[in-house]
């Protein structure tokens, strides 16, 4: 079952501008990837200088691509929704449909706390625009909406799960305290969650 989404990123650049040359291309995908390390790390209030810096371009350079630190921020947003939602297709074309399932679900768990750095930033951008919320939340909605179906189809798992208690039930375990057994302990509940999705032996 192949998944069909419409990726936020896959839109043409505002104002119809020119294509990147491929240089120029390079540079933004560059400047794109160390921003999203660098948020992760530092969160959003991360220097720019640094950011830069370690793209190997000048702080111009950055300026040129991403003339405000939100519009970064919004880039590397979208970018990480792309990622998640391509990680959906290539999951259900090389897994059997629970485990491409279940193995997507602790990459939505890894994305949300990778974006503990961004929550405020993102809360403020998402608030400021709607429209970006909507279309962050609409690609998550298909991408675990198809893998859930698929799973269903099959009988690996029941046929009563809604798409968007899902969703809430793994953000919530982002609300876990950040400490070293963070990562343990969202696999076990990762685990107790797929086990309440799979089908009884009564059927149901």
């Amino acid at each position: 079952m192949r998944l069909e989404l419409v990726l936020p990123s896959a839109r043409p650049e505002a104002g119809g501008a020119a294509p990147l040359r491929a240089d120029a291309r390079r540079n933004r995908e560059k400047l794109v990837e160390t921003a999203a390390a660098a948020f992760a790390d530092s969160g959003v209030e991360a220097s720019l200088e640094d950011i830069a810096r370690r793209a190997g371009v000048g702080i111009g350079t950055l300026y040129r691509h991403f003339p405000t630190r939100e519009h970064l921020v919004e880039v590397v947003y979208r970018r990480e929704l792309e990622s998640l939602a391509a990680a959906a297709q290539e999951l259900a074309a090389d897994k059997r449909p629970d485990v491409a399932l279940e193995e997507w679900m602790r990459r939505f768990v890894d994305y949300i706390a990778a974006k503990r750095g961004m929550a405020n930033s993102l809360k403020i951008l998402v608030a400021s625009n709607a429209s970006l919320f909507a279309e962050g939340s609409g690609v998550l909605r298909t991408a675990a909406d198809s893998l859930l179906t698929a799973a269903a189809e099959q009988g690996f798992i029941r046929r009563d799960i809604d798409t968007t208690d899902l969703l809430h039930a793994l953000s919530s375990i982002y609300s876990l305290p950040s400490s070293p057994e963070w990562r343990e302990r969202s696999d076990r509940l990762i685990g107790l969650l797929m086990d309440g999705l799979k089908v009884q032996q009564n059927g149901t």
